[in-house]
């Protein structure tokens, strides 16, 4: 691993990125942070884990070939008008695993906080990007737009989760707004656009979400991951269907129109989107991995293992 400045020599052989969108970004704003990671031999390794307060950047070692990176932030969550930006970079062949050390808590301000993701991937690269969800306090207001070019070759599996906020402390549902946006395109076409808008002003939140205070988006994209695409595919359609249950499931195709190796010239999916609605992170952790149980294999590792 290197230093979080970026100044460790780099194993023989090996190039830092030098991809314009990580290199325009590297303004040392609050909040800023860039990570580069590159295949070396038979493993990936961190070249560049760069961050401001309030985000920081955590880099430890594990048992497989991939990378692992976690997020924190300084005091544990984000205040009004704090703005994250994380620019990703991961090389041709790497493999890199991004999740969040805790939470993320968006403390109660009139003024929005932000988090802004761009990613690369690069040919026969996997990014796996799998942050604990948002927990978003009582009159907390937030904006996430993620956006990821997958070159060809490439494989993403991004999980998005968010909670009703403090239930325990009566804080169900009583947030300001919430607001996600997703981009990704795939050997540059776009294959999916995702939005989703949470707003108390269109209507009392608790209220429209019934019994439901976890919602989970899940997109897998990549040829590279064909066979699990149709097993996530396959196993949401056998869930049975019960009157008022606890877990809702619901999973598309995600496919791309220049792809006609289907027959009868229908596109074949290049991902799947899978969608999840439960009482709580623990309920839709245990529906949502073994959905996802292909990750450590990835991997080489499993990073749920120890982390609790």
């Amino acid at each position: 691993m290197i230093a979080l400045d970026g100044t460790d020599p780099l194993p023989a052989g090996v190039r830092e990125p030098t991809r314009p969108g990580l290199a325009s970004t590297e303004g040392r704003a609050p909040g800023t942070g860039l990570l580069a990671v590159v295949r070396a031999r038979a493993s990936s390794v961190v070249t560049r884990a760069f961050a401001t307060s309030p985000l920081r950047l955590l880099t430890p070692r594990n048992h497989g070939t991939a990378a692992w990176v976690y997020t924190a932030s300084y005091g544990g969550g984000l205040v009004g008008g704090d703005a994250l930006r994380l620019s990703i970079d991961v090389g041709c062949g790497a493999r890199a695993f991004v999740s969040s050390q805790s939470s993320s808590k968006i403390y109660r301000s009139e003024h929005a906080s932000s988090l802004t993701v761009e990613a690369r991937v690069g040919a026969g690269a996997h990014l796996v990007m799998w942050p604990d969800p948002v927990v978003c306090f009582a009159k907390s207001a937030y904006r996430q737009h993620q956006r990821f070019d997958v070159d060809h070759g490439g494989a993403l599996v991004l999980v998005d989760w968010m909670t009703s906020g403090r239930r325990a402390s009566g804080e169900r549902w009583q947030f300001s707004r919430y607001e996600s946006g997703t981009i990704v395109r795939l050997a540059g076409r776009l294959v999916l656009r995702d939005s989703m808008v949470l707003c108390t002003a269109d209507g009392e939140l608790a209220r429209r979400m019934g019994r439901f205070d976890v919602l989970c988006t899940v997109a897998v994209v990549g040829g590279a991951l064909r066979a699990h695409i149709d097993t996530v595919l396959a196993a949401a359609a056998a869930v049975p269907l019960q009157r008022r249950s606890d877990v809702l499931i619901a999973a598309a195709p995600i496919r791309e129109s220049a792809n006609r190796d289907a027959p009868s010239g229908t596109p074949a999916p290049v991902g799947c989107l899978l969608r999840i609605a439960g009482p709580s992170v623990e309920r839709v952790a245990a529906v949502l991995h073994p959905h996802l149980s292909f990750v450590p294999c990835l991997l080489g590792d499993d990073p749920w293992a120890r982390k609790w």
